[in-house]
Order: C-alpha cells, then sequence, then structure tokens
C-alpha cells in the first residue's frame, strides 16, 4: 500500500473508531462526564485501579488478535472489530495518562490549541439521553 492511500485509510479508521467510541460511551459509560465511568465501576468493584481494568478488556481483543494472526479465523467477532476496539482502548489508557501526568496533560493541551487554531478540526456532542453524536467541523455547520 503506498502512503497516499494510507492516509485516506488512515482517516477511514479514525472516523470509524470515533463512531465506535461515541457508540461505547453511551452503552458503557452512561455518562459524558466520564468517559472512564466503566473502567472506576469495574475497577471499584475488583478493588483494582481503572487502567487495570481497562487492560482487561484490551487484552481480550489482543488474545483474539494473536489467535487470528496464528490461523483460529472462526471468532465470534470480527478482527477488524477486535483491532479497533483494542486502538480504542489504547486511546482511553492515553487519555487516563494525560488526566493523571501533569506534563502529558500539558503537552495535549498545547497541541489541542495548535489543532484548534490551525487545522479543520472537527468537535463532537454526546446526546445521551436520545445516543445521538453529531459532527461539526472549526467553521461548519454541523452535520
Amino acid at each position: 500500500m503506498k502512503k497516499q492511500e494510507f492516509d485516506k485509510f488512515f482517516e477511514y479508521i479514525i472516523l470509524e473508531m470515533q463512531k465506535t467510541r461515541d457508540d461505547g460511551q453511551k452503552e458503557y459509560a452512561h455518562t459524558e462526564d466520564n468517559v472512564f465511568a466503566n473502567f472506576d465501576r469495574v475497577g471499584n468493584s475488583l478493588n483494582i485501579s481503572n487502567k487495570k481494568a481497562l487492560m482487561v478488556y484490551l487484552l481480550k481483543h489482543i488474545d483474539g488478535i494473536n489467535a487470528w494472526i496464528n490461523g483460529h479465523r472462526s471468532q465470534r467477532e470480527d478482527i477488524t472489530g477486535r483491532v479497533k476496539d483494542a486502538m480504542i482502548y489504547l486511546s482511553l489508557l492515553w487519555a487516563m495518562i494525560v488526566k493523571n501526568d501533569a506534563t502529558h496533560s500539558m503537552n495535549y493541551k498545547k497541541a489541542i490549541e495548535v489543532m484548534e487554531r490551525e487545522s479543520n478540526w472537527k468537535k463532537s456532542t454526546f446526546d445521551p439521553d436520545t445516543g445521538e453524536v453529531s459532527y461539526q467541523t472549526m467553521g461548519d455547520q454541523v452535520i
């Protein structure tokens, strides 16, 4: 695959992840106020950190991905769905790190300022009552 084709594919991956993540927000977190709510609840129930709870979910998908790589094709979930879920869990872990580490948090905030200033960065809004997500590119109408 050439870089230009991969760049388009990567944009597709990001959009797919965003849709799946938005769906997961309603299904698992049950709130827009805490994207880690599911991991907090599970962690509290098992007396482990929310990061360890997230890791259990991530490792389930890694195990399935490993099985697929080793030739096991009759899985309940499509392999691309497992990869997407693993990427989302890693993104959530990254967010946990940013939330709890001042240096990472400062770098993130600076990067967001640049993105908002210099690009057509997409923002989304989530309605927890209906589960609807609307996307808005800076300066554009809500789609």
